[in-house]
C-alpha cells in the first residue's frame, strides 16, 4: 500500500477518534480494516494503527501548537476534519522523521482538498506553513 493510501486510512481513524471513546477505539479499528474492499498486509495496517495511535496521543500537545500558531481560531471551533488533518500533518511534521515537511504540509492539503469544504485546503496550508 502506499503511503498516500495509508495517510488517508491514519486520518480516518483519527477522525474517527472524535465519535469514539478510548474503549471503543480498538474494536472501532477493527470493524474499519474489516469494511475495506482489499484487506491490507498485517504490516500495513500495524503502521496504519500505530500511528493513528500517536496521532490521538499526540493530540492534546498538538492542539496546544495549532492554538498557539492560529489567530482567530480555537481547535474547539474548528471542524473536525480540519482538525484532524491538522492533527495528522503536525504529528508528521513534528514527530515523524520519515516524513519531510514539505510532504506532510503536501499531503494535508490533499486530503483537504478530498475531506473538507471549499476554503479547507487554503486553511490547512496557512496553518501548517506558520508551524514550519
Amino acid at each position: 500500500m502506499k503511503r498516500t493510501e495509508m495517510r488517508e486510512h491514519i486520518f480516518r481513524m483519527v477522525f474517527s477518534y472524535e465519535f469514539n471513546s478510548d474503549q471503543e477505539m480498538p474494536q472501532q479499528m477493527q470493524l474499519y480494516f474489516e469494511q475495506l474492499d482489499q484487506e491490507p498486509k498485517e504490516e500495513d495496517m500495524a503502521y496504519i494503527r500505530d500511528k493513528a495511535l500517536n496521532v490521538i496521543l499526540k493530540s492534546e500537545e498538538i492542539d496546544e501548537m495549532l492554538n498557539e500558531y492560529v489567530t482567530g481560531w480555537k481547535t474547539s471551533r474548528m471542524n473536525k476534519v480540519d482538525l484532524s488533518i491538522l492533527r495528522l500533518a503536525v504529528y508528521e511534521m513534528k514527530y515523524d522523521e520519515d516524513v519531510p515537511v514539505g510532504v506532510a504540509i503536501n499531503e494535508a492539503v490533499e486530503l483537504a482538498k478530498k475531506y473538507s469544504g471549499d476554503e479547507g485546503p487554503a486553511f490547512i496550508n496557512g496553518v501548517l506553513a506558520r508551524l514550519s
